[in-house]
């Protein structure tokens, strides 16, 4: 829809390839810590269906699962070298993208880079701390000398070790791409996304949750953080083939149509593997667990969107009317999970270098525990309609309705040849937003109300004349604020406050019947999560860049089973979140081209476990300093670039404690023409 920031009511921000090359980028991980009221929360695991990192956007987990605007899932986090923008839209956004990928905190979107009619490219070499490295080249330009067909190729080979005594990633991503305009009114594009990868799990220290905690924060852990707890043979593979097709015609001026479909084919194979401390009487014995994986998952998305900016009257309406269609099916067989030992972390334990995938062989083989052998599908059928009303020339009225449809055929089970587990719900989401430009495409002030939904399985209760079945849980965000494009572009500004609850959600309750007692499912549960977040870029002379960001969360379980009610979730991650980066090169003299650019992340204190029968768990807080060093030379352009300057130990979680890196430095070489 052609609707520019100061007209949206949306609460967005966009991470561009520009800023990721200022800060020599090699993760998308560190990508997002450019962007307001975003954390990670867990590395990529690779896994079978959510292996993708986990992060916490206004107080509620999300994942990166959206490509060009459609349902994009994998089972590793993404790779930057295709990217051209990322953006992060802010709050529950069903009405326009459904419940399949979108977080009640918001949504990750990422732009993938396409072809131009000008032939250049950029190959780049970066080289740092424990075995990084990682080579990529982007290709782009006609291919026909009336440059109707134009390609482009975008390939990553990366490298990156461990401080620790064991780990590795490495990857292989090619990305080829075409466009075709046979004429004006119309364009082709084909994309295709193959990734490789073989990796080591991340080190995630899963704490007891079915008793008091005896360590209450990291330190008091007797556990050497510089140890994996896993081998270098203990490792999983997750290849994953995009193809993508969208074609886009122009009606007239007034009208255009837009098809996209997207099959995408991801696998989970190989070991999953993670420890745990489950004793009654102690925080030093922890278990090694682990489980084979041989997991598939297949995903078709259509969408057919029409758009449409036209006058009734005086008044322009910019109308977004759409349905798409989302198939998803999985495939897994898998070994139980298994003890493969028990380590007792506060001693050099000899056992512990025994770890490796014939200890592991050999628990599964010894095991008795059922294998899973199944197939899961469903399918989303959506419609969608959104209006932006232009009642002058500086007051925008925005209203959206989506309807979904979830179908889900349940789950097969192959050595029982039994299907279990059908059901289907239907969703609604409306939104509504207003915007006031108080100064024409200068100053901006905005509300929105927005709706998003999760589909909720049916559950069995323990008496027959208690329904089982469910409706979707709904989350409802109020959110007010103001945009600033001032100073000729120079200071932009998104500044607002949310509230977002949510109902329907499941707690377990206690029934009497004809004087029998029943632990039942009711869905009567709520959620409340407030805050603010800050958003500013500011370049105000050439050369300068400057974007800084602010946000603060105040979440709690509201009517929840007494043992975490009115407490903080754990997927809310830090109250507090602030990140700075500037960067500024020479633009004239004998030094021009020289680079320099500082940053700093800063993170609060985490309660990453919260319950009345555990207590807390507490990450401390965190200020990272990062720095970079840059030439650029005609063709070429040299960098250095320092992460976590002052090598602070630090953490990230979700229930679990998992160690991140130390101080670490990359070198750049790139060549571009």
């Amino acid at each position: 829809m052609p609707l520019k920031n100061m007209e949206n009511a949306q609460s967005y921000a966009v991470v561009t390839k520009e800023l990721l090359k200022s800060q020599v980028n090699t993760n998308y991980d560190d990508a997002l810590a450019n962007v307001s009221g975003i954390d990670k929360l867990w590395s990529a695991t690779g896994r079978p269906g959510d292996g993708v990192s986990y992060y916490t956007l206004r107080g509620f987990s999300t994942q990166a699962a959206m490509i060009n605007g459609v349902v994009g899932i994998s089972s590793t986090s993404p790779d930057p070298a295709n990217l051209e923008t990322i953006e992060v839209i802010k709050g529950p956004s069903g009405s326009l993208y459904g419940g399949a990928a979108v977080g009640f905190g918001g949504l990750i979107n990422n732009i993938t880079k396409k072809p131009l009619d000008t032939v250049g490219g950029r190959v780049n070499y970066i080289f740092g701390s424990f075995a990084q490295h990682r080579l990529t080249a982007d290709i782009y330009g006609p291919l026909t000398a009336d440059k109707k067909l134009l390609g482009r190729i975008n390939t990553a080979l990366s490298h990156t070790g461990t401080y620790q005594d064991a780990g590795f990633n490495k990857s292989v991503f090619i990305t080829p791409s075409l466009t075709y305009k046979p004429n004006e009114k119309l364009d082709i594009q084909l994309d295709v996304e193959l990734y490789q990868n073989k990796a080591t799990n991340p080190l995630m220290v899963f704490l007891n949750r079915s008793r008091q905690l005896f360590a209450r924060i990291p330190e008091a852990l007797q556990f050497d953080f510089d140890k994996s707890y896993t081998a270098n043979d203990v490792t999983f593979k997750n290849p994953t083939t995009n193809l993508r097709g969208n074609v886009v015609y122009r009606f007239n001026e007034r009208w255009t149509s837009n098809t996209t479909v997207n099959w995408n084919n991801r696998k989970a194979d190989g070991y999953f593997q993670y420890v745990m401390y489950l004793q009654n009487s102690n925080d030093t014995l922890i278990n090694r667990y682990a489980c084979k994986q041989n997991y598939a998952a297949k995903n078709i998305n259509a969408q057919q969107n029409f758009i449409g900016d036209f006058h009734i009257g005086e008044l322009r309406n910019r109308l977004l009317v759409g349905l798409d269609y989302l198939y998803q099916q999985t495939e897994t067989h898998n070994s139980p999970y298994v003890l493969v030992d028990q380590i007792n972390t506060a001693i050099d334990d000899p056992d512990y270098y025994k770890f490796n995938a014939g200890t592991i062989d050999a628990a599964i083989s010894a095991s008795t525990a059922a294998k899973t052998n199944n197939r899961g599908r469903n399918q989303v059928l959506g419609a969608y309609v959104s209006n932006v009303l232009d009642l002058t020339s500086q007051l925008h009225l925005n209203l959206a309705l989506r309807m979904d449809y979830f179908d889900n055929k349940g789950t097969y089970n192959f050595d029982k040849d039994t299907t279990t587990g059908t059901y289907h719900q239907t969703a609604f989401s409306p939104r509504f937003g207003l915007v006031y430009e108080a100064v024409k495409g200068q100053v901006s002030l905005f509300a929105n109300y927005q709706n998003g939904f999760k589909n909720v399985s049916p559950v069995v209760q323990p008496h027959p004349s208690i329904s089982g079945d469910f409706k979707p849980q709904q989350a409802k965000q109020w959110e007010a604020g103001v945009k600033l494009d001032l100073l000729n572009n120079k200071l932009g500004l998104t500044a607002s406050y949310y509230d977002i609850s949510v109902d329907n959600m499941l707690r377990p309750d206690i029934v009497t019947i004809d004087g029998q007692t029943y632990n039942i499912s009711v869905q009567d549960g709520t959620r409340l999560s407030r805050g603010v977040d800050f958003d500013v870029t500011l370049a105000p002379i050439q050369g300068l860049n400057l974007i800084m960001n602010y946000s603060y969360n105040n979440s709690k379980m509201t009517k929840a089973d007494k043992n975490v009610n009115n407490l903080r979730p754990t997927e809310a991650g830090p109250k507090h979140l602030s990140n700075i980066w500037a960067n500024y090169s020479l633009q004239q003299g004998k030094l021009k081209g020289l680079g320099f650019g500082i940053g700093m992340n800063y993170a609060s204190e985490n309660v990453i476990t919260n319950s009345v029968a555990t207590g807390t768990f507490t990450l401390p807080s965190y200020t990272l300093l990062n720095a970079s060093l840059s030439y650029g030379f005609k063709h070429f352009e040299f960098a250095f670039k320092a992460n976590n300057l002052g090598n602070q130990t630090y953490f990230k979680g979700w229930t679990t404690v998992n160690p991140q890196m130390p101080r670490n430095i990359l070198g750049s070489f790139a060549y571009q023409f």
